[in-house]
């Protein structure tokens, strides 16, 4: 494992990327903690962590000019609280094949108040029954989700199921008992210690690609 130490970070490749927002790239490291991205002095639009060994999406400093977090391929189990206070413009948060499981894990990205695009492909959540609908219920600003476009009519479908604080928590009740084939049922202190799935990893190309949707998309919506 590897530390994110400031000094990894001032050598890591930073560049304008294909959409010509100012992009740190960290992917491939084997970091398993965030740590230190006050050393960015907030100059970036784009964070790259993808391929990386990050147990908890937590531990960031204030960045007011971040954007677009790319964190696919990690171990992401657990999410800070707080993250919509230290990230108050993330928009685009792409957490494609990490280790979310249950439907109240992705509470804590409601306080990102600025959040439009979501990805939680190759998460075993997203197997969870009403897995759609409870993000949609959760996130009120968010327009893409796993890129697919958050039509009214399912706005409408989730506030008429979560009508009420009882029924938003019987359906979180019912993700946390509900079996997912090939999952491994673990107490949520060991939930980290779950196989990740076998997910091959996106390539440079393909990673561009993704940003390059997300862009086009906004300009769609």
């Amino acid at each position: 494992m590897v530390r994110l130490t400031a000094d990894l970070i001032w050598k890591s490749p930073h560049f304008f990327n294909a959409i010509k927002e100012r992009e740190l790239d960290l992917r491939g490291n084997k970091i398993a903690v965030i740590e230190n991205l006050g050393a960015t002095e907030d100059q970036f639009d784009t964070i790259d962590l993808s391929d990386n060994e990050i147990v908890k999406l937590e531990n960031f400093p204030y960045l007011d000019r971040l954007g677009t977090l790319l964190i696919n391929n990690n171990r992401i189990t657990r999410i800070n609280p707080n993250i919509g206070e230290l990230l108050p413009k993330l928009h685009t948060l792409i957490l494609t094949n990490n280790r979310l499981v249950n439907l109240v894990e992705i509470d804590p990205l409601a306080s990102l108040s600025k959040l439009q695009y979501l990805s939680l492909l190759d998460n075993n959540i997203t197997k969870k029954p009403n897995y759609r609908l409870y993000v949609i219920h959760k996130l009120k600003s968010l327009r893409v989700l796993d890129f697919k476009k958050v039509k009214n009519k399912e706005r409408l479908e989730a506030e008429s199921l979560f009508s009420s604080k009882e029924a938003e928590e019987e359906v979180k009740k019912e993700s946390i008992k509900t079996f997912t084939p090939g999952e491994v049922q673990k107490a949520p202190e060991v939930v980290e210690e779950q196989p990740a799935p076998k997910v091959v990893a996106p390539t440079a190309e393909q990673i561009t690609a993704i940003k390059v949707s997300v862009h086009c998309m906004s300009h769609l919506l």
